[in-house]
């Protein structure tokens, strides 16, 4: 891939980590602010009876958005680092070239679009059989 290109990519990556960055700081401050009660007590649980499963569905589902936007900063990182060692946009299984047009979709991809999709099919089949 030539330089012009890599850079392209570089600067899309470097993007994304900081949209990523800033979602898990608001994330962050969900999650302090929710364990403050309206009335300034330290306490995660509600007073009321009838909202304390809102509040832990709420605390959980935050919990569940904050580890997905880890998983997403650590493949933009492992992305950004397959450009430093000169190894960005080779699949990871098969040593060939992925498409632009798919690192411009996802791109912090490492498979091309062919082992990607016989990667799910294992997959569904490993459930199926499972």
């Amino acid at each position: 891939m030539d330089s012009e290109k890599l850079k392209y990519f570089e600067d899309r990556l470097l993007n994304e980590r900081e949209k990523v960055l800033e979602e898990l700081k608001d994330l962050s401050n969900t999650i302090k602010s929710s364990s403050i009660n309206p009335n300034g007590n330290d306490s995660a649980y509600s007073f009321h009876i009838a909202d304390l499963g809102t509040d832990t569905m709420e605390r959980e589902k935050t919990f569940l958005f904050a580890s997905a936007e880890g998983r997403l900063l650590k493949q933009i990182d492992e992305a950004l680092q397959r450009i430093y060692d000169h190894k960005y946009g080779v699949c990871e299984m098969c040593s060939e070239p992925i498409s632009d047009d798919r690192l411009d979709a996802i791109p912090y991809t490492q498979l091309c679009i062919n082992c990607k999709r016989d990667a799910e099919e294992r997959q569904r089949s490993d459930y199926r059989l499972g």
